[in-house]
């Protein structure tokens, strides 16, 4: 089974994780990961329920005309009481927690909120329950902190250097597993593949924000 995990478009919010809709060009990012996965035809798409991962599931959807299910599970990391903030008041007021983070010596919580280990045991359920699902390929519209935790725990890098291997994961980029059931294990196709939004660098994250938190 392949399931393609796809970050949610941009949202009109540079605000931490606050639950808003997506910005035009999260539209248009949507339609352009949209139509390149119409080659490999999804049979059924999951999202997580807030609102920017709600709109690109619809809007990919366009393209497959499959069902979607929406699971709270597949949720953004919940960055505690850093939500509704700007980088900018969090880079003052967290710059303690932010250092200890940048080492990657441990799997840190956000402070009020979850660590990447927390995120895994909620979402993984809902990963396996796909592979039950009598399909041969899913999409999941889900986040990016979902997206880097989730793939650090199936290649078995320690959680606390997670964000090595996605730090500025792109809105609408694909990440690709394939699931064998003989071995009940995920492989790593493709990480943070942004082909189809190359050609409009007004798309790239770079021109939105600078870094993640």
């Amino acid at each position: 089974m392949r399931i393609y995990l796809i970050r949610h478009g941009r949202q009109c919010s540079k605000l931490c994780n606050v639950n808003v809709d997506l910005a035009e060009e999260g539209y248009r990012q949507a339609a352009l990961v949209g139509e390149r996965l119409v080659q490999v035809n999804p049979q059924i798409v999951y999202s997580s329920d807030l609102l920017r991962a709600v709109q690109t599931a619809q809007a990919v959807n366009l393209y497959w005309n499959v069902d979607h299910i929406v699971r709270p599970e597949l949720r953004e990391i919940s960055f505690g009481d850093m939500e509704g903030m700007s980088d900018e008041a969090i880079a003052v007021k967290y710059v303690d927690f932010k250092i200890r983070q940048d080492r990657m010596e441990e799997d840190l919580p956000y402070p009020g909120g979850e660590c990447g280990a927390d995120v895994v045991k909620r979402v993984l359920p809902v990963l396996y329950e796909i592979t039950q699902s009598g399909y041969e390929r899913a999409a999941v519209v889900t986040h990016g902190g979902v997206i880097r935790s989730l793939t650090a725990y199936l290649i078995g890098l320690d959680l606390a250097k997670m964000r090595m291997i996605g730090n500025g994961l792109e809105n609408c980029s694909i990440t690709e597993l394939e699931y064998s059931p003989d071995k009940n294990r995920f492989n790593l196709h493709r990480f943070n593949d942004y082909a189809h939004l190359e050609k409009y660098p007004e798309l790239l994250r770079s021109s939105w924000v600078d870094k993640e938190n």
